[in-house]
Formats: structure tokens, C-alpha cells, sequence
């Protein structure tokens, strides 16, 4: 069976995770039988002020430690506020009952600036022209510069055929881009030694 990340969230009142936690090192024999397929008796807990984390490489093992922990809460006349059952969404980087964070591409946009490039040269300033005026009908934000087309996108993957179509060169995007001709790594300071 394939390990994944799983775990207990238990939130307790003000001053009761000093019982639980003593007692979830060493179980008691009810507890330690509910958990016995587990592959130690001990458990990986953390602590957040009021809130006990307990760890977990399979759904099955978070079971058994909910059931351990259940009774350990009880022996100890406890009630948590809340105890929830999490999942590490390891793609999006999260517990699954966190809310979604937007992507940076997301943020980007709502900053009001592409989240991604297409820099796409042209043969001379007509074509630059031309090719600006194409993708501005096809509702792409661009800003043409002399034989130079810059076409901003929503997207990695819309800016690679964006680039893959016009033979431009897709690139992280943002509020700021500075361009040096290639031939002349000084043409930033006024073209020295140029």
C-alpha cells in the first residue's frame, strides 16, 4: 500500500493538551490494542498552542490513532473543540481542508499585469506592426517595440503555443521587464563601448 500524508488535527480547550500529550507517549494497553497493526507504538505528534497534530502514512493508520486517541481523550475526560481528519494534497501543497491559495499566475493577473510573455521578433517594423495589430484582435495585451512584439498571457502553457506559433521565446512575465540588445551589453548605459 502506498504511504501518503495524513493526519489529526485536535483542537482542545485552553490547558488540556499537557494530559493528552503525556499520555499519547506511552498508551494506555486499550489504546496501544486499538493500534496494534500499526508499524510502532508511537505516534508523530506535534503541538500548536491549543492544537495537537498526530501523523499518519496511511488513511487506515489515522484510523486506529483516531480510535487510540478517542479513548486516551476519554480516559482523560476530555472533549475536544474539534478533532479533523486531514490529507496533504502534495500537488497543491496543502491539507485538503485548507482553502486553495491562488497561483501566482492568478495573483499576477489580479494585480493587473500578464503572468507570462511571449517575446516574438520581427523582421522590421511593419511586420511588428502587423503581428501586433493580430494579436490584439485576438485579445492578447501587447506592447510593441520597434521590431519587437511582446504579447502578454494568462499562462505557461498558452504562452509556449503562443511562442511555438509566432517563433517567439515564452518567459515568466510581471510588472517589470527589462530588454538589452544582445549584440550590445552595454546599450542599458547609453550604449557605451558601442
Amino acid at each position: 500500500m502506498a504511504h501518503d500524508d495524513w493526519r489529526l488535527r485536535i483542537e482542545l480547550g485552553e490547558g488540556e493538551t499537557g494530559g493528552l500529550l503525556g499520555s499519547l507517549g506511552v498508551l494506555s494497553l486499550e489504546a496501544r490494542e486499538l493500534v496494534s497493526h500499526l508499524k510502532s507504538e508511537r505516534l508523530a505528534v506535534t503541538r500548536d498552542g491549543n492544537t495537537i497534530f498526530v501523523y499518519a502514512g496511511t488513511a487506515e493508520e489515522l484510523d486506529s490513532a483516531e480510535k487510540a486517541i478517542g479513548v486516551e481523550l476519554g480516559a482523560l475526560a476530555v472533549a475536544p473543540v474539534e478533532i479533523v481528519r486531514e490529507h496533504w494534497l502534495g500537488v497543491e501543497e496543502r491539507w485538503d481542508d485548507d482553502p486553495s491559495e491562488p497561483t501566482v499566475d492568478a495573483e499576477t493577473l489580479s494585480r493587473g499585469f500578464a503572468p507570462w510573455e511571449v517575446r516574438i521578433p520581427c523582421g522590421n517594423h511593419g511586420e511588428a506592426h502587423a503581428l501586433a495589430d493580430q494579436l490584439e484582435r485576438a485579445g492578447y495585451g501587447v506592447v510593441r517595440r520597434w521590431r519587437y512584439v511582446i504579447a502578454g498571457v494568462a499562462s505557461r502553457d498558452e504562452a509556449e503555443s503562443v511562442a511555438a506559433r509566432f517563433h517567439g521565446e515564452a518567459e515568466p512575465g510581471g510588472e517589470l521587464v527589462w530588454e538589452a540588445v544582445p549584440g550590445n551589453p552595454f546599450a542599458i548605459f547609453g550604449g557605451l563601448a558601442g
